[in-house]
């Protein structure tokens, strides 16, 4: 890529015209994702996942410039000057579009805007949603035994040209495969046009509503059948239309719509720097994510307790993590007074289960101790025939954990010192974003502790939904979350087997297939 300043003696900056895909944030290039995280201006467009935008630097400027059908927030006009007056303020730019930014997105305009005022550009290709869409609905545009050429077509052109300059006649049959975009509202015209000109009435069609995304709906027919059947099932834009043998393949192909989640709306309510590791595994069974953190972590005000127990550390024989979090803000504690994991030479190390285990074997600290159960009762379960009379121990947990773990060495004989390292805050203006969330119906809310439910229901009655809160399908990593999910008067809908978070994805399979609850709705249709 293009550095920032072209020449150090001037103050002009480079636009990046970049493809974000067709939808799927995670289809966005690995050169295009370099380009927004160091961009400072971002200018985005409708069809563009507002995922990718977590990607921004936090001083960059967001400017959303989408065009809907009937509604413009911004002129083409007014986003070239912005992207000019922009670029001559020494700004690094990105104007993200959907799809590819020269394919039918007018890249290509404003990369003569950029180009007429002498300024910096480059483009970054995106994955255009006229390969990208079919192959999501199991429809590839080409195959060896049924077709050797495609053509990528605009059912929309531009309203300003004095005649259309499509030629039908010729588009008709020159290539096995037809691809439209932007076609739904003139699907009737297309198929009769199509027809007229020499197309099979019996040709198979796919059209495809908002494609690689977890709503994505498809209707296959042929130019006969199709208008009605996208009728019927009240197909609208986006949509991508394909036209030709290859259709038949989707029978077979179909994977998408096929995966277990496909379609469910879960929300994830796991700290913003947290939220990937479950959104992750839940989009790649086909699941739509909403990301609500509904807890932070925040410093404990300072009280000597933590700089106590580390001039002590050498008389404790066991130190008890009871969170992944914990280690991470030991390291971070230990800094402040300038000491290193070093220290922990000596102890026994136990870690509540497998996520803190990896988290402190990461660090290089061997662990002495993970419990069969991962939970506070785990660990007093399998620590019970150890002779504990008369040892020492340190808990570094959250403050206002539960103190299960502590009472209970403390009835072995155990002489315990427990330390908050860090306290679960509410992150700022989740009720608002409870509101927004919660417009729409929501198919699961994932909890991974006690304070995620505390907080998100806390939440939902200060926004006035309080209603909700028994209506909810909670999905809970364990017992001991759900028991405060019912405390609160939530319904556990599924519970996670073994406390981590592949296995509350592995009950929120099972409790979609054991409730039969439905993917998002695909349109019907009959053989081809």
């Amino acid at each position: 890529m293009q550095s920032k300043i072209q020449n150090p003696k001037s103050k002009i900056g480079v636009v990046y015209l970049v493809g974000a895909g067709p939808g799927d944030p995670g289809l966005i290039t690995v050169k295009g994702l370099q380009a927004l995280q160091q961009a400072d201006v971002v200018i985005y467009d409708h069809l563009v996942s507002e995922r990718l935008l977590d990607h921004c630097k936090p001083a960059a400027k967001i400017i959303y410039a989408g065009k809907e059908r009937h509604r413009h927030t911004k002129t083409q006009a007014e986003i070239e000057r912005l992207l000019i007056r922009f670029a001559k303020s020494g700004k690094t730019i990105v104007r993200l579009k959907g799809g590819d930014p020269v394919l039918f997105g007018r890249g290509g305009e404003e990369a003569l805007a950029l180009a007429k005022a002498h300024l910096p550009f480059d483009i970054i290709p995106g994955v255009t949603s006229a390969i990208a869409v079919p192959a999501y609905a199991g429809i590839p545009v080409t195959h060896r035994a049924m077709a050797s050429s495609v053509a990528l077509v605009t059912g929309h052109e531009d309203a300003s040209k004095s005649e259309a300059s499509l030629n039908w006649a010729q588009l008709a049959t020159a290539t096995d495969t037809l691809v439209l975009l932007m076609g739904v509202a003139t699907l009737r015209e297309t198929a009769e046009r199509l027809i007229r000109h020499g197309r099979a009435k019996t040709t198979p069609c796919a059209v495809i509503e908002w494609g690689t995304l977890p709503w994505q709906r498809t209707v296959t027919g042929t130019l006969a059948t199709i208008v009605r059947r996208c009728v019927a099932a009240d197909m609208r834009p986006p949509a991508v239309i394909v036209v030709g043998e290859v259709v038949r393949l989707r029978r077979r192909l179909s994977w998408f719509e096929r995966k277990p989640l496909f379609g469910q709306r879960v929300v994830v309510t796991r700290p913003a720097d947290r939220v990937d590791q479950l959104a992750n595994l839940l989009e790649a069974l086909g699941a739509e994510v909403i990301a609500l953190p509904a807890i932070a972590l925040a410093p404990v005000a300072s009280n000597g307790l933590f700089r106590r127990a580390l001039q002590d550390l050498e008389t404790f024989d066991w130190v008890f993590f009871t969170s992944p979090e914990g280690i991470r803000w030991f390291r971070r504690l230990l800094a402040g007074e300038r000491q290193d994991l070093r220290i922990l030479r000596g102890r026994h190390i136990a870690a509540i289960g497998p996520k803190t285990a990896a988290s402190i074997e990461q660090q290089g600290i061997h662990v002495d101790f993970q419990p069969k159960t991962f939970s506070q009762e785990g660990l007093l379960e399998g620590l019970k025939r150890r002779r504990l009379a008369g040892r020492r121990a340190l808990i570094l947990s959250a403050k206002g954990a539960r103190d299960v773990l502590e009472q209970g060495l403390k009835a072995y004989g155990v002489d315990v010192r427990k330390v908050p390292l860090y306290q679960t805050v509410i992150p700022p203006r989740l009720v608002e974003r409870v509101k927004r969330v919660f417009e729409e119906p929501t198919g699961w809310v994932t909890v991974t502790s006690a304070s995620c439910a505390d907080h998100l229901v806390a939440a939902l009655t200060a926004a006035g939904l309080k209603r909700l809160i028994g209506r909810i399908r909670w999905a809970s990593i364990g017992p001991v979350t759900s028991l405060a999910v019912r405390r609160l008067g939530g319904r556990v809908a599924v519970e996670a087997r073994r406390a981590t978070i592949e296995g509350l994805v592995d009950a929120l399979v099972k409790g979609g297939k054991r409730r039969g609850i439905s993917r998002a709705s695909v349109a019907p249709a009959s053989a081809i």
